[in-house]
């Protein structure tokens, strides 16, 4: 099949949408510009590969809420945040929640091109896991009793609260559990996370 992978560009400013399409463009990446994170729900496809490019000071549904919807849908598309210099903390958890990377305003061209090179590389590499089932049977095998049923009740989309509470764990220990799952599994957030879980379970 074609890879009909692209670099999805989501800004409310037109003018900003225009100029980051034309650098990435220029860069020989397929690009699509969308106006509100909305406008890029309606037509997204969590199979199809790719990274998002947006500002986090979106507008409308902001750009952590984004990252959050496209988490419930078990997307595992990379996103890659552009910040201003009062944005750090909520770049820091924007990464804390899956995010690939972000750049900080004014940030020269080949910057955000390099970061866009990585995140794309980083989906392939995703997606290629999720088509080899055995490999994460193994890495599945490698797990705790523990680290297992908190991954089964992140897959059941349970809060990290309904978590602690039916395992008799403290939110703490949730916390734990996710970053050791998530190197244990190579996985680079929750949502890859839970995808991996479902895919070993689909007939092949």
């Amino acid at each position: 099949m074609p890879d009909s992978s692209a670099v999805f560009v989501v800004d409310a400013d037109a003018h900003v949408r225009a100029s980051l399409a034309a650098l990435l463009g220029a860069s020989g990446h397929a690009v699509e510009s969308f106006g509100s994170a909305d406008e890029f729900l309606a037509g997204f496809d969590a199979e199809r590969g790719g990274c998002v490019v947006l500002d986090i000071r979106l507008e409308g549904m902001g750009a952590l809420a984004l990252q959050r919807r496209l988490s419930a849908l078990h997307a595992i598309v990379p996103m890659v945040f552009i910040t201003g210099h009062g944005d750090v903390p909520l770049a820091v958890e924007a990464m804390q929640h899956g995010a690939v990377d972000f750049v900080q305003k004014p940030f020269k061209d080949h910057e955000l091109v390099e970061r866009v090179g990585h995140a794309l590389a980083q989906d392939r590499d995703n997606r290629a896991c999720l088509r080899a089932p055995a490999t994460i049977r193994a890495r599945l095998e490698c797990l705790s009793a523990e680290e297992r049923a908190v991954l089964e009740h992140f897959a059941a989309d349970k809060p990290d609260r309904q978590v602690a509470g039916a395992l008799g764990l403290t939110l703490r220990s949730v916390e734990i559990h996710r970053a050791r799952l998530l190197e244990k599994m190579s996985a680079c957030s929750q949502a890859h996370l839970v995808r991996m879980a479902l895919e070993v379970r689909r007939p092949h």
